[in-house]
């Protein structure tokens, strides 16, 4: 039997080289972060985070009537803080249940805010209409690093602040993060980790281009729950929708494997006295940077 040998271009656009870096499917990766956080209710989350909101936005410059814009803002935590000190306050999120519970908590405190659903990479406001540009352990898990960088830049006023939290690596959700990574299967090829948002070279690199006098902190955000280690993993994975999810995702007997590291996790890292409570000390990465 005769055998055909094909051209090397032939070749070439049938199979990509192996090397070829593969574009991530950003539409598919933000309809499951989409559908991940308006799963359980954060809500319940960010009221036990309540505490730590009012620390990071205490060191913000909010002056009354600053134009302030709270970036994948949840339920609100840090914009009814800014609203409170007499801001002019915007918030957007990706998840519509989250934005609702925003809009009620604002009204049921006599709050004027705007609330809307949107994506943090493709924010729907003018160039330089914000005086300080806040999120906590939001934007860090953006799929787009240079992408929501860029918009944040372009949405501050030059002379204007933008001021971040993220989780670090070697801090407690960093830890935690490990055991979810240890368990699941990898992320989409191309969506760098959440965590690179804590690594400070990196988020240096990440604000090169139109920011000046960008500082780091580490900071230590006390998380308490009023129950054992055990019911702590359950609280969130009812509640905190990566949890949740990543339990659907696998089957019984691996749900279980997970569950128990979780529980060592929470077990070694917990500081509390009580024996019946759960506490651990996790430190994020604070960064505040001045618009050019």
């Amino acid at each position: 039997m005769q055998t055909q040998t094909l051209a090397p271009t032939q070749q070439n656009s049938s199979t990509a080289p192996s090397d070829t870096p593969v574009a991530p499917d950003l539409g598919g990766i933000k309809a499951k972060q989409k559908a991940t956080w308006e799963s359980g209710d954060f809500g319940e989350i960010a009221r036990s985070i309540e505490n730590f909101a009012e620390q990071f936005m205490k060191r913000q410059p909010l002056r009354p009537g600053a134009r302030v814009l709270d970036v994948a803002c949840g339920t609100g935590n840090l914009a009814v803080i800014a609203a409170k000190k007499g801001c002019l306050v915007q918030g957007i999120d990706i998840a519509s249940n989250l934005i609702m519970q925003a809009r009620h908590r604002a009204a049921a405190e006599g709050l004027s805010i705007l609330f809307e659903e949107g994506d943090a990479e493709a924010l729907p406001y003018r160039d330089a209409s914000f005086d300080l540009v806040v999120s906590m352990f939001g934007v860090m898990f953006t799929p787009q690093p240079a992408k929501i960088a860029a918009e944040l830049r372009r949405v501050t006023r030059p002379g204007g602040q933008i001021a971040l939290a993220n989780w670090t690596p070697e801090g407690f959700i960093g830890k935690m993060f490990g055991v979810f990574k240890a368990h699941l299967p990898p992320p989409p090829a191309g969506v760098p980790s959440p965590m690179e948002w804590g690594m400070e070279p990196v988020v240096q690199t990440r604000l090169r281009q139109g920011f000046t006098n960008v500082r780091f902190t580490r900071e230590v955000a006390c998380m308490r729950y009023p129950f054992p280690p055990a019911e702590t993993v359950e609280y969130f994975r009812k509640y905190y929708g990566p949890t949740l999810k990543a339990f659907e995702s696998l089957p019984a007997t691996r749900q279980e494997a997970l569950r128990k590291d979780l529980v060592e996790l929470q077990t070694r890292y917990n500081i509390a006295v009580d024996p019946g409570t759960t506490e651990v000390a996790a430190e994020y990465l604070e960064v505040t940077a001045t618009r050019v």
